[in-house]
């Protein structure tokens, strides 16, 4: 019997790409409810449904296959991971559920190594592991299912942002690049490191700074990249100005671009939002950066650019890496201008 590999590459560049997605999405009738307050019309981050009149729930999933051979930390990625979607809506974690699929015939020890960092992961965040799912599978894929509750006054959508605000990053990108040279044993132990201390970091604490001001829009960045999600965030109502030199990145990157360790996920990004961008002045590297699918990537959040100083003050405070990478501008030809210096 041939030996079940562990990692064979996932994370979020396991999910189907933005295009497909959006055509059988637009298949799938909608149901106007008033007590709905988000649903995926606007492809935001997470569910919200009113309860009563200050309290609503916030309900979000995500699993995927191991991008790391490490299955405690492949957990704490995991878990790390499904929970940003709460954060990215502003809500506070209270319940999560495993998801499991798992080969028979695989050590049973890996599995409870995967659920050891992911159960650790939700305790982190304030939550309560209430149980979980799991079936026999060809491959090992791990996730959660996250309550969360929050006033229904307060919730951060993705699209709120306005003329004027900047945007503050609060992880650097790369992680799917570097992700892809490690399995290509080219990726230095620094870059690595680098890669999963950014995935098994809550967003619980870049929220916990965003919460104490008024931010008009959020999101986090994941599989689809941080143009993709940008683009998410602009709607058809703004466009957005990225100073490359201002977006936080694991420097490595530039060789292993150079070297093509790139991924498909990425390159599907690119075809989606590809004809909405307009690289000025930019290298080729940054470029994939900003296409490559993040695995518990950060917050990306629009707000005035007083409070957004005030954000990145307290998160460097924390030692938590951030940047103000752009700004909002009215709507121009094209979504996003990505300027090769900031301006």
């Amino acid at each position: 019997m041939e030996p079940i590999l562990f990692c064979k590459g996932g994370g979020c560049t396991a999910k189907l790409g933005p295009g497909a997605l959006k055509r059988v999405l637009e298949q799938i009738p909608r149901k106007k409810e008033p007590r709905l307050l988000v649903g995926y019309e606007n492809s935001d981050d997470a569910a919200v449904y009113q309860l009563t009149e200050d309290l609503a729930i916030v309900q979000t999933l995500d699993f995927f296959p191991p991008m790391v051979e490490d299955p405690y930390l492949f957990g704490q990625i995991a878990a790390a991971n499904a929970l940003s979607d709460i954060y990215a809506m502003g809500a506070e974690v209270k319940t999560a559920m495993n998801i499991v699929c798992f080969p028979e015939q695989m050590d049973l020890n890996i599995l409870g190594r995967i659920l050891q960092g992911g159960a650790e992961k939700v305790e982190e965040a304030g939550g309560v592991l209430a149980g979980g799912h799991s079936i026999a599978d060809t491959d090992v894929k791990y996730g959660l299912s996250v309550t969360g509750t929050i006033h229904p006054s307060k919730i951060l959508k993705n699209n709120g942002c306005r003329a004027g605000d900047v945007l503050i990053l609060t992880k650097p990108l790369g992680v799917g690049i570097v992700c892809t040279a490690s399995r290509m044993k080219a990726a230095s132990e620094e870059a690595m490191e680098q890669a999963i201390r950014s995935m098994t970091t809550l967003n619980k604490y870049a929220a916990g700074a965003l919460a104490a001001h008024e931010v008009h829009g959020c999101t986090d960045v994941t599989g689809f990249g941080f143009l993709v999600h940008l683009c998410e965030m602009l709607s058809d109502a703004y466009s957005a100005e990225i100073w490359a030199e201002a977006v936080p990145y694991i420097k490595e990157c530039e060789d292993y671009v150079e070297e093509f360790y790139l991924t498909a996920a990425g390159q599907r990004n690119r075809n989606h939002v590809g004809e909405q961008v307009v690289f000025e002045d930019c290298p080729f590297f940054m470029e994939e950066v900003l296409f490559d699918p993040q695995t518990s990537g950060g917050l990306l959040a629009s707000l005035c650019e007083e409070d957004a100083k005030h954000v990145k003050q307290e998160l460097e405070k924390q030692g938590l890496p951030c940047a103000i990478v752009g700004r909002i501008v009215e709507k121009q030809e094209k979504s996003v201008i990505v300027k090769g210096e900031k301006r």
